[in-house]
């Protein structure tokens, strides 16, 4: 299963200002450092714990590593907010309406020669229930704290993925 299910592996290419100026296959994107569009789906209890999920060690990159929820790219420049519930559902096993909050660029090398570019699209929601996740994406789920997440990631941040890092330390300056 590629990066969106059941959809095209090619990723949409695009611009600072996050328009579409092309399409390419997934992995020659991250071989080449391209700037594409992602989204990432934090989800958060009744409590205000993050959802967390640790990669599964199958993953192209960062398996074994705790991240948000969920993440992905969209191949389609019309519903990102769309995919994204349906990547959740894909990966976690339950759907819940997701509001866009934020997006920001990164660029990361990875370990295994890839580069990470995107430009990420974030959206939140809340969810209370059981999470029969899927494990050929993930290896467990848990819920940790704010206070505790932020202990964790000073302590530890290299068991995080570095989207998640960012994507904490971005939330935490706009508080």
């Amino acid at each position: 299963m590629n990066s969106v299910g059941t959809l095209s592996p090619d990723l949409l290419l695009v611009t600072e200002q996050d328009e579409v100026i092309g399409t390419a296959e997934k992995m020659q994107v991250h071989y080449d450092g391209v700037l594409h569009r992602a989204f990432s789906v934090l989800i958060y209890n009744d409590r205000g714990d993050y959802l967390l999920q640790q990669r599964a060690l199958a993953k192209y990159h960062s398996g074994g590593l705790w991240s948000n929820a969920c993440c992905g790219h969209p191949t389609r420049p019309t519903d990102t907010g769309q995919q994204a519930e349906q990547r959740l559902d894909e990966e976690m096993g339950f759907r819940t309406e997701l509001t866009p909050s934020f997006s920001f660029i990164y660029h990361a090398s990875l370990p295994n020669g890839l580069t990470e570019h995107e430009f990420d699209h974030v959206f939140t929601g809340t969810y209370e229930g059981e999470i029969p996740f899927n494990p050929a994406e993930v290896m467990a789920v848990r819920w940790v704290s704010r206070e505790a997440l932020l202990q964790e990631m000073a302590h530890a941040p290299e068991t995080f993925t570095v989207w998640f890092r960012i994507l904490v330390d971005t939330i935490e300056k706009q508080r």
